[in-house]
């Protein structure tokens, strides 16, 4: 690998976990929207989604106007409607369902699985090889994982309701996975700003419809602090990072997009230790040390080839 190839790939690398982090605050706004005024998740993700749908929209104006643009074919319409929902429509709503049935360090040990399918789902559907850096790091970083997490996740699974919710969020981390695997087919071919501003506002689209038909409250007439955090969700948890992201599967390939994305529970946790108060025990520091190990590995490794 030539040096400017390896300054291309440790640049996606970067992009890709500043992308994680910018994500990870998502959780941080929830978290300050629930104890500071009494929005309910539909509302709360459907004016997050409102709020980014004009910088997605005007941003595939844009590249729609570019000399360079091609335009869709209807496979790839379909193809860029279907990823995007899934990753940020179908994802959402299975993950704030299941929440309700298990503890969010549950939630995040079972969602956070997702490295582990897009690379199973690579290797079975587009038979990519899984090369054995690879698996070390995945190793590296699940062992950090289990370590951040352990003292808060609970393990009591009595009762249906928990394994309900476990499925729930399994298939959240299933879906989410065939996002990731599915933008890195599309990304080279129509390139990574024009398939994430049509895919969110897909997505976008999606969550304000279901939030039509589901929910009778209005938008218009909640809390100043609602609207604050909403906007600022939108813009530092959804509309900045949509993009890091996507020029990171674009630089470093998906599979390893989705293992260096590992540091975001990390970084959930960080934050919320300044923003929220909430304490850092000794197991979260060790798993902190351990993934960002894992990253260092993979910025360090062989990059996959593009998916065509």
């Amino acid at each position: 690998m030539s040096r400017n190839n390896s300054t291309y790939f440790a640049g996606g690398v970067v992009i890709a976990v500043t992308g994680a982090v910018f994500f990870s605050t998502k959780a941080i706004f929830v978290k300050l929207a629930y104890r500071d005024t009494s929005v309910d998740a539909v509302s709360l993700l459907a004016l997050r989604m409102l709020f980014s749908l004009p910088f997605f929209v005007a941003s595939a104006v844009v590249s729609s106007r570019k000399s360079e643009n091609v335009r869709f074919t209807p496979a790839q319409w379909a193809a860029v409607a279907i990823v995007g929902c899934l990753g940020y429509y179908v994802s959402s709503l299975l993950d704030f369902l299941g929440l309700q049935y298990v503890s969010a360090g549950m939630e995040r040990l079972i969602l956070f699985i997702y490295p582990t399918l897009v690379l199973l789902i690579s290797a079975v559907a587009f038979k990519v090889r899984i090369n054995m850096y690879q698996w070390l790091a995945i190793v590296v970083t699940y062992s950090g994982l289990l370590l951040a997490f352990w003292g808060e996740a609970s393990f009591d699974a009595s009762g249906p309701e928990f394994f309900k919710g476990a499925m729930l969020i399994f298939a959240c981390a299933v879906t989410f996975a065939t996002y990731i695997v599915g933008s890195g087919r599309l990304i080279p071919v129509i390139g990574a700003g024009k398939f994430n501003s049509y895919a969110m506002s897909f997505a976008c689209v999606a969550v304000l419809i279901h939030f039509g038909v589901v929910n009778r409250n209005s938008l218009l007439d909640l809390d100043r602090q609602v609207y604050l955090y909403s906007i600022a969700m939108a813009l530092m948890g959804t509309v900045i990072p949509s993009y890091l992201v996507s020029e990171g599967i674009k630089r470093i390939g998906s599979e390893n997009a989705a293992i260096v994305g590992s540091v975001g529970p990390v970084s959930t946790i960080i934050q919320a230790y300044f923003f929220l108060h909430e304490p850092i025990i000794a197991l979260q520091v060790a798993g902190t040390v351990f993934i960002l190990f894992g990253i260092l590995m993979i910025s360090r490794s062989k990059p996959v080839p593009s998916l065509k």
